[in-house]
């Protein structure tokens, strides 16, 4: 697609005071930017972190900041999470889906999801479903989902067939999956929205090539070179945020819209509308994909609209 030149930035963020937000992931890296920016500007911010002692530190500079422990490598620290943050707030403005792993070696979650594609989406979608009924009742609100350059790999289209990488293991193939799947669900969470007369909108945002610590996981033998790259051509944490932000606030944003760096490859720069792979607006995948989580996670998202009640 066309880009025009992009001239967001922090500035263009508007206030957010009154606003309730739930980040997932936002001990570190991205997630902590994201945090730190919404709260500078009003936002009542609820860090969703496997690593409380992190996130309270983030936490301590944040007025008003919460910090609810949430593992989504486990359906159970999901439902728990989602209950304790459903129990202190009756509305959600936004839900930022941040948290991910990449390339990691192979394994599984506590339900035997594959480690990957079980943290970044199953994680995330049943937490979406779970606090949907938060979202939908607060005009205006938005559910953002992190995903990567990475959900082009393998011609950008999802092998249902292995979805759970039960065929051989290729950490690489398990990202570039995951990523996809976060995509797919994004799309076709905004369809059920659309169709249900909802006043929440889907988003999709990503950072680019970012330097975080979401490199650890990479085969020693090529860590050293990537890392050397990313550094070269890639951007910092602080600035691989604002495609997030900028999803997360811009008051033109629609439903669907997918942001990411406005530079080369999309690999740095100001956040602009970028495409995504055909894979990735399939429809008879999108809705695939969402019957499967439903049956993998036991969650089964409800879209009432907020007029109803």
């Amino acid at each position: 697609m066309t880009r025009t030149r992009s001239t967001w930035s922090l500035d263009s963020m508007p206030d957010q005071s009154g606003r309730t937000v739930v980040i997932t992931g936002a001990n570190s890296g991205l997630g902590a930017v994201t945090a730190r920016e919404l709260s500078a500007r009003g936002a009542a911010v609820v860090l969703a972190c496997r690593d409380m002692s992190k996130g309270e530190q983030v936490t301590s500079s944040l007025p008003g900041a919460e910090v609810v422990r949430l593992d989504l490598a486990s359906l159970e620290s999901v439902r728990e999470a989602a209950d304790e943050i459903r129990g202190r707030h009756e509305r959600i403005d936004l839900l930022v889906n941040n948290a991910g792993l990449m390339m990691t070696p192979r394994g599984v979650t506590q339900d035997g999801f594959e480690l990957q594609v079980g943290t970044n989406h199953l994680g995330h979608f049943a937490l979406t479903g779970l606090l949907l009924d938060r979202l939908l009742v607060t005009p205006g609100s938005r559910v953002v989902t992190v995903t990567s350059l990475a959900h082009r790999w393998g011609g950008g289209v999802l092998d249902f067939d292995n979805l759970q990488a039960e065929r051989g293991y290729d950490s690489m193939g398990a990202y570039g999956r995951s990523k996809l799947t976060n995509l797919l669900f994004t799309h076709e969470l905004q369809r059920r929205l659309a169709e249900a007369r909802a006043q929440t909108i889907a988003v999709a945002a990503h950072p680019g090539l970012s330097r975080t610590s979401l490199a650890r996981y990479l085969p020693l033998p090529v860590r050293p070179f990537i890392a050397a790259g990313t550094w070269v051509t890639g951007q910092s944490a602080a600035k691989g945020a604002l495609p997030t932000l900028r999803a997360a606030t811009d008051p033109t944003a629609v439903g669907s819209a997918f942001y990411g760096p406005s530079g080369p490859g999309e690999t740095r720069g100001r956040p602009v509308a970028v495409g995504s792979s055909s894979g990735s607006r399939d429809p008879e995948a999108m809705r695939r994909l969402w019957e499967i989580s439903e049956e993998l996670t036991g969650v089964r998202p409800r879209f009432v609209p907020a007029s109803a009640g």
